[in-house]
């Protein structure tokens, strides 16, 4: 493994979780979870009546999604840094990083228009609010696939492959929590 794959698969900062185990894609649960749940919300107000619950729940939802995409971006940055530049994997992350501060801004805006009333609050506009919800999170879909060929095909904070080899040999059998540190990963024997 050369120096530079070395370095991206290895955190920057404590900030960015352990070797191994980057705290980026933990934080992304948190808006992709509330963003999905604001659909299901948005979706549901239009079949009820009184939907006012719904949509006060909805509007939270995208919130707290935003909240959470702003540490998300954070952590992501953390891991950014350690890609090398002028590199696929780095024109990827930056594409990765790019949609999602786009989503971000977008449910933020949505965020906005919902609290002055313009956007998810009567009959006639509430299916727009369904039909931005859809289109963000199709976005958000893309960039997740841009996330997991990050990880996935290009190794990006991921264990080296002499780490990941200990969980498969039979002779292994002390748990991870108990094996030694020996300069931030484990080798294969």
């Amino acid at each position: 493994m050369d120096d530079r794959m070395h370095d991206a698969k290895h955190p920057r900062t404590v900030l960015a979780g352990p070797y191994g185990h980057p705290f980026h894609p933990i934080a992304v649960t948190v808006p992709i979870g509330a963003w999905v749940c604001a659909l299901v919300f948005d979706v549901g107000a239009l079949l009820l009546d009184q939907p006012s619950a719904l949509l006060t729940g909805a509007l939270w939802l995208i919130a707290v999604g935003v909240v959470g995409a702003l540490i998300a971006a954070g952590l992501g940055v953390l891991d950014l840094m350690v890609i090398p530049r002028r590199t696929a994997a780095y024109r990827t992350a930056v594409l990765h990083m790019g949609l999602n501060l786009l989503v971000a801004a977008a449910f933020a805006g949505s965020f906005y228009f919902r609290t002055r009333g313009l956007i998810g609050t009567m009959a006639d506009n509430q299916p727009w609010a369904v039909v931005s919800d859809v289109v963000l999170l199709a976005f958000l879909g893309v960039s997740g696939y841009l996330g997991g060929t990050l990880a996935y095909r290009y190794g990006i904070r991921v264990a080296a492959e002499g780490t990941q080899r200990t969980g498969f040999d039979p002779r292994e059998e002390t748990p991870v929590s108990s094996q030694p540190r020996t300069q931030g990963h484990r080798t294969a024997p």
